[in-house]
């Protein structure tokens, strides 16, 4: 009796240690509350479509996914991610709702020779931090200068920049006042109001009393609703001051509540739910019926890092060594909700191509409309070090 029983606790632990060096863990750290709450409901709920779609089943690994709230704090997302490596195995890491989450985390990554799928966050020199960061979001180079070289080639002469004070809006500051002067524009004042709890009516007022042709703004994913707000309640559309920006502003998933003041915003971005293709057409579909709401370019940074995970677990054969899923992702093609991507080798940051779009009404309901397309832009940044 003793036997049988020895034998059969044996046969289970070994049968759960075969179970889990079948298990593939990804974590995902989001800011699901607090000021970034926004985005953290986007990417988990475009992470977990993917998986939804394509199953837990790759290379005959079961994928799992963790998710984390930092709550958009640097040091909980560097516990979190610590916590993630070290107890639950994770072979991977995502998420990064804000630069300085992203930047936590980059030493952990390279110590631990674990990928960083970085989803979200948009400063350009994030990749720069780890071998071991690669990214599926965006950069604000690759949205602010052709915002700038549209802006002028389409009469706006003189501009007041506001943007949010950390580093994303530096580099929509820096890009697009940099294209617009080489372009021979004029920047009458660049305004940075903080990234925490903003009231933009002073530095709207402030644009306002410099008499520009064009407000450029940055704000990150979810502020847009207030700073429009601002926008409309200190007059600047009444006074004929255009209002354009990087497609964050007019964010899809608060876009339809903004109202009037929204129409006619124009911006450059790689992503609207209205984009026009049928992998957006049954992305949008399918994702509105699974969570009851808009997708945003949040949702596709973060259905598109799924995306690209498990792509390069198909290619590793299902290694998991950080090297090896690195290599996998370099070079990596597909064609997303966005349109057609792929991930540089030389730099790990998505090339993608740049829609200039205008809001507009269609069937009651504003949507980004894209009427311009840029192809398959570089970011910019890593471009002009070359």
């Amino acid at each position: 009796m003793k036997a049988t029983l020895l034998i059969s606790a044996l046969a289970l632990g070994a049968s759960l240690t075969a179970a889990q060096a079948e298990d593939v863990t990804v974590g995902m750290i989001l800011p699901m509350t607090g000021q970034q709450a926004s985005t953290g409901k986007q990417e988990k709920a475009g992470a977990e479509l993917y998986m939804a779609q394509h199953g837990d089943k790759v290379a005959g690994k079961t994928v799992k996914l963790l998710i984390k709230d930092d709550t958009a704090a640097p040091d909980i997302t560097k516990r979190l991610a610590q916590e993630l490596i070290t107890n639950d195995h994770a072979v991977a890491l995502m998420g990064f709702g804000i630069t300085p989450t992203a930047f936590a985390v980059a030493p952990l990554a390279t110590e631990a020779k674990a990928p960083e799928i970085v989803t979200a966050a948009a400063t350009a020199v994030i990749t720069e931090k780890s071998p071991y960061i690669v990214r599926t979001s965006f950069t604000l180079p690759q949205a602010s200068k052709p915002m700038a070289d549209w802006a002028w080639k389409n009469g706006v002469k003189k501009v007041v920049t506001i943007v949010s004070d950390y580093a994303p809006g530096i580099d929509a500051e820096k890009w697009f006042t940099a294209t617009f002067k080489k372009d021979g524009g004029q920047i009458l004042e660049s305004i940075r109001p903080p990234l925490k709890n903003p009231d933009f009516a002073p530095f709207l007022q402030r644009a306002k009393d410099d008499k520009p042709d064009a407000v450029f703004v940055f704000v990150p994913s979810g502020a847009g609703a207030l700073f429009m707000k601002e926008f409309a309640e200190q007059g600047l559309k009444k006074a004929g001051v255009k209002l354009i920006g990087t497609g964050d502003v007019t964010d899809d998933d608060q876009v339809n509540g903004m109202g009037d003041v929204a129409l006619g915003v124009v911006t450059t971005h790689h992503y609207s739910a209205d984009h026009d293709s049928p992998e957006n057409k049954a992305f949008v579909a399918a994702f509105e019926k699974a969570n009851g709401f808009r997708p945003n370019f949040m949702a596709v940074g973060a259905y598109d890092g799924m995306a690209l995970f498990y792509h390069a677990l198909e290619a590793t054969k299902g290694k998991t060594d950080g090297p090896a899923l690195i290599a996998a992702m370099k070079g990596a093609k597909w064609m997303s909700p966005r349109g057609p991507v792929e991930i540089d080798p030389a730099t790990r940051d998505i090339v993608q191509n740049i829609y200039v779009r205008k809001v507009e009404k269609k069937n009651g309901q504003l949507y980004n409309v894209e009427f311009e397309t840029i192809p398959m832009v570089k970011d910019p940044f890593k471009a002009a070090k070359k």
